[in-house]
């Protein structure tokens, strides 16, 4: 944007410089406009986050093992409780990660490479892969299955 400025500054034409740089006309018209004091307000928006943190090490001094979104959650029952207003996911995500206190990522599982076409290898011809099972149903209606023979006939 400030070569933009600088060529409309030595005489070229906004619309022409737009399209050279493809910049949105209308954006260096609003560029043009602001004073030389301007600042942007979304980087100058600094709150105090020493509260949300120590609140946070309570929770975690608790349970050592909950990640940000269980703390979030423990945080916005907490503030709903003594009537305060509730702290966004976000803030205490960046709050975490900043004093690394973000638990580890646990690492991927590699998916199996040996894919599954539905055809059960033997090791002989004339030979059936089988298996016998039954269920039965517990207390609460609780289905428990229970296989009792798998082998080759």
């Amino acid at each position: 944007m400030d070569s933009a400025r600088a060529l409309i500054a030595r005489g070229w034409g906004v619309s022409l410089v737009s399209r050279c740089l493809r910049v949105s006309r209308a954006q260096l018209h609003v560029i043009l406009r602001r004073t030389d004091d301007w600042m942007d307000g979304r980087r100058s928006r600094h709150t105090d986050d020493t509260n949300v943190l120590l609140r946070i090490h309570h929770v975690i001094g608790e349970l050592p093992t909950y990640g940000y979104r269980r703390v979030w959650a423990l945080l916005r029952r907490q503030a709903e409780l003594d009537g305060m207003p509730a702290i966004n996911a976000k803030r205490v995500y960046r709050i975490m990660r900043q004093n690394a206190l973000l638990l580890e990522r646990k690492p991927a599982v590699p998916p199996s490479k040996r894919a599954h076409t539905g055809r059960v290898a033997v090791k002989e011809s004339n030979q059936r892969w089988c298996s016998d099972g039954f269920e039965f149903c517990c207390d609460k209606r609780r289905e428990t299955a229970c296989h009792v023979r798998a082998g080759l006939l």
